[in-house]
């Protein structure tokens, strides 16, 4: 588990969720004995020692001394390993993220190519991006940050708000006002409204052509977020709370959202492939979630990305990337409206060992017991 700053838990207001006041993060290596090694990140940004203590006591028994490559039979099997007990999201699923990241990230190595190739190639060697917030409190200093975006190449913004429509509305105009008519918009709500008052603010919203509202109700709601989607014409885009195949293809059926959101420090790389060939037969695309997941996170991210067909656009955490490059050797980068796509063999990134043992408590290494050839 790594850790940046000291420890401690944040709540604020306008948001339910627990927030760390550090960057966490839930970091495995997986050793073979011929020497390869793997590395695997999930997201969890509270308490990653939880999903950590599930690989160690539930799942490092089965894991040693199975062949690696065998990673859709290993995902099945762990998945398997407490489904009957009503375990199949949560930590649970983050425990099995960290392992099949690091599974994939051998099996490249074992072959000397991406993930993206394992993955059927690559559509994009380049992985168009949105910045991510605008963290700034007066709207004249949102104003300034997000024209200094624009002039560094970057032409799409997401506004975390929920402050109520109103306001959300006054601080999206003015964004419209000063950006022009052509950069790209969009709102995430932290599913702070009310079916109603998520339809009332859409319409508001499509008045400013805002590409798509993220999140505007609770996430359980699937019949909430099927009424929102019917009511506006603009996207919904719904799906980081998810993380199995299985939930997402409810919200498919039924049509609750227009774009889906699953995030690779969530889901892993075995389910995100799924959740993407799944989503393709509806004819919606994938926008990947990427929050607090550092750089293993986002260099798993980035292979996906770059082998999804219906692809749509990725999340970018200015606020994050500094830290998130600072476990990896080779830096990632993300620059004038996209990320470059790693092309070393495995996750793409060279993993800063040194760097992670210095700031990680409870170290978790496996090694498996059979060799690769």
């Amino acid at each position: 588990m790594v850790r940046f700053k000291r420890r401690g838990l944040l709540c604020t207001p306008e948001y339910r969720s627990i927030y760390s006041r550090n960057l966490e993060s839930l970091i495995v290596k997986l050793t073979t004995d011929n020497g390869l090694e793997g590395w695997g990140e999930a997201l969890a940004p509270v308490g990653p020692e939880i999903p950590g203590n599930i690989i160690s006591s539930l799942f490092k028994p089965f894991l040693l001394g199975k062949d690696p490559r065998q990673i859709n039979v290993i995902w099945n099997k762990l998945y398997d390993s407490m489904r009957e007990r009503g375990y199949f999201t949560g930590f649970m699923v983050d425990a099995i993220t960290a392992v099949d990241v690091a599974l994939w990230d051998l099996y490249g190595k074992s072959l000397d190519l991406p993930v993206h190739q394992l993955l059927g190639g690559a559509f994009r060697s380049e992985i168009p991006a949105y910045v991510s917030g605008l963290p700034e409190k007066e709207m004249a200093k949102k104003i300034e940050r997000a024209q200094q975006w624009k002039q560094q190449g970057f032409n799409a913004i997401k506004l975390h708000l929920g402050y109520g429509i109103k306001e959300d509305v006054e601080i999206m105009n003015q964004l419209r006002e000063h950006l022009g008519a052509d950069f790209r918009l969009m709102v995430d709500a932290h599913w702070q409204y009310t079916v109603p008052d998520a339809i009332r603010l859409g319409r508001e919203l499509e008045k400013l052509n805002i590409e798509f509202l993220e999140a505007p109700t609770l996430p359980e709601d699937v019949d909430g977020h099927v009424e929102i989607t019917r009511s506006l014409d603009m996207a919904v885009a719904i799906g980081e709370a998810k993380r199995t195949k299985f939930q997402f293809k409810e919200r498919l059926v039924k049509r609750a959202a227009d774009v889906l959101q699953p995030d690779v420090g969530r889901v892993g790389i075995t389910e995100m492939r799924n959740i993407a060939v799944l989503a393709e037969t509806f004819g919606i695309p994938i926008a990947p979630h990427l929050s607090v997941g550092l750089g293993i996170c986002i260099a798993a991210t980035l292979q996906v990305s770059a082998a999804i067909n219906n692809f749509y656009i990725l999340e970018f955490q200015p606020s994050v990337f500094p830290n998130a490059n600072k476990l990896v050797c080779n830096s990632l980068v993300c620059e004038k409206g996209r990320y470059l796509l790693p092309d070393g063999p495995g996750l793409g990134v060279n993993v800063d060992e040194a760097f992670i043992r210095e700031n990680c408590s409870n170290p978790l290494l496996l090694t498996n017991g059979r060799r690769l050839s």
